[in-house]
């Protein structure tokens, strides 16, 4: 995984281009009809039931727009909210509370609808002994907060991009011939390159699984679009070996049978590429 360095790094960009991309050269409709020293406070209004996400991200927009911003929190992340719920109040400049509105809106709209579903799945999946992952079907430049917002609800991350862990699926396998001569040309590349990157390998049938585990230095199976009954045979084989992960179109109805199954992990792109922002408002007090 990213270190937190790094993270912090792609929440800056984030900020930064999502400021440029709203606010270009200023915010004209407030600079038309707000004096420049107007002070204001607004709160954070929760219209919705879930789990709120976003605030510490919310912080960080308010410090980057105006430092002298005062945010007094009243949720924290993570934390369930119902309708009528404030989260918290932002005191300062009128202009720059308002320059800030809309970004810190549409994130936590977004963060809070993927903190909630991953709370549905890591609920559904308590006492199986799999925890639910995130996947790479995010949206374009937001990767990092809609990671975070799985994090915040109960979830962990994948890998956070194609640079800090190697995954052999189905293409990559075809493309290099099969799948052992997949795993020993990744294997001398990362020795080539003095690498430090963990290996997973997708594994179609259970004929696969059996190839797979022929070979050292595998750090997790991706046990893909298996049934019930063929996944538990997958696990057996597996065993202590390495660990082993479930995905493909597993939902809410079928996440928990999964668990039973045994995996380590179940990952699911539904997590981000299939929410509904939840209702929130920004409201002059």
């Amino acid at each position: 995984m990213i270190s937190q360095e790094q993270f912090n790094k792609e929440i800056e960009l984030i900020i930064a281009n999502a400021v440029r991309e709203d606010v270009g050269d200023g915010d004209h409709s407030s600079l038309a009809c707000i004096p420049f020293d107007a002070h204001g406070k607004a709160k954070l209004l929760v219209k919705d039931d879930g789990i709120i996400a976003g605030v510490a991200f919310a912080k960080r927009v308010f410090e980057y727009i105006d430092k002298d911003l005062k945010v007094e929190t009243l949720i924290d992340d993570g934390a369930e909210v119902k309708h009528g719920d404030i989260v918290f109040y932002v005191e300062g400049s009128s202009q720059s509370i308002l320059k800030a509105e809309r970004l810190v809106l549409n994130a936590m709209q977004r963060m809070s609808a993927i903190a909630t579903k991953t709370k549905i799945f890591a609920d559904l999946l308590e006492g199986t002994g799999a925890k639910i992952l995130d996947t790479r079907k995010t949206t374009p430049g937001i990767r990092a907060i809609e990671k975070w917002a799985v994090k915040i609800g109960g979830g962990e991350n994948h890998r956070f991009a194609l640079y800090d862990m190697i995954m052999l699926k189905d293409n990559h396998i075809d493309f290099a011939g099969g799948i052992t001569k997949a795993i020993t040309k990744t294997k001398a590349y990362i020795k080539d390159n003095h690498l430090d990157l963990k290996i997973i390998v997708e594994a179609r049938n259970l004929d696969e699984i059996e190839e797979i585990l022929k070979s050292d230095g595998v750090y997790r199976i991706l046990i893909d679009n298996f049934n019930y009954e063929d996944t538990k045979k997958a696990v057996a084989m597996i065993g202590d070996q390495c660990q082993t992960e479930s995905s493909g179109g597993i939902n809410e109805s079928t996440v928990r049978d999964y668990g039973l199954c045994g995996v380590n992990y179940i990952s699911s792109g539904a997590l981000t590429h299939s929410v509904y922002n939840m209702d929130l408002s920004l409201k002059a007090v």
